[in-house]
C-alpha cells in the first residue's frame, strides 16, 4: 500500500461588504515546503470565499494525499464534516426544506475531499495561527486589488 504524502492546508476567505468584492487564500505545507495560492471574485460573499479557498487548495494537489485542512470557518468545517451528509440524502435541501445555499461550491468541495484522506481542524481567526493570519492577509489583499480595477 502506498504511503500518502501528509499535507497541511490552511485557508481563509475575505469579502469587502457581504456581498461585495471577495478574495480567498490557501497555504499548502508539505515536507518543509510552503506554497501560497490566492484569487478573487468581483461580487461574492464571505462564505463563498471560505469555500473557494478550501476547493482551490485541494484542487492544487495532483495526487491523493493525507490532508489536514485548517480553517477559521465553522461554516466550512461543520458543513463538510456534518451537514453535507443530510443535504445529499435530502437532494441538496436543508432540514427546513429549502435549497442549500452555495450548493455549487459544496458539490465542488465534496468532489475534492473525496480525492484525499481528510481531517478538518478549526482555528480561531485573527488569533495566533501564523498561517491563518497570512491567509487572511492574502485573501483581503486579493479582494482589495480587484475591487479597485
Amino acid at each position: 500500500m502506498k504511503v500518502l504524502k501528509k499535507v497541511q492546508l490552511i485557508t481563509d476567505g475575505a469579502c469587502l461588504g457581504n456581498p461585495g468584492p471577495g478574495g480567498w487564500a490557501a497555504i499548502l505545507r508539505y515536507n518543509g515546503q510552503k506554497k501560497e495560492l490566492w484569487g478573487s471574485e468581483k461580487h461574492t460573499t464571505n462564505n463563498r470565499m471560505e469555500l473557494r479557498a478550501a476547493i482551490e487548495g485541494l484542487r492544487a494537489l495532483k495526487e491523493k494525499c493525507e490532508v489536514e485542512a485548517v480553517t477559521d470557518s465553522e461554516y466550512v468545517k461543520n458543513g463538510i464534516t456534518s451537514w453535507i451528509h443530510g443535504w445529499k440524502k435530502k437532494g441538496w435541501m436543508t432540514a427546513a426544506k429549502k435549497p442549500v445555499v452555495n450548493q455549487d461550491l459544496w458539490q465542488d468541495l465534496d468532489e475534492q475531499v473525496t480525492r484525499h484522506t481528510m481531517t478538518w481542524t478549526w482555528t480561531k481567526g485573527h488569533a495566533n495561527h501564523a498561517d491563518n493570519n497570512r491567509c487572511d492577509e492574502l485573501a483581503s489583499q486579493a479582494a482589495k486589488d480587484q475591487s479597485n480595477s
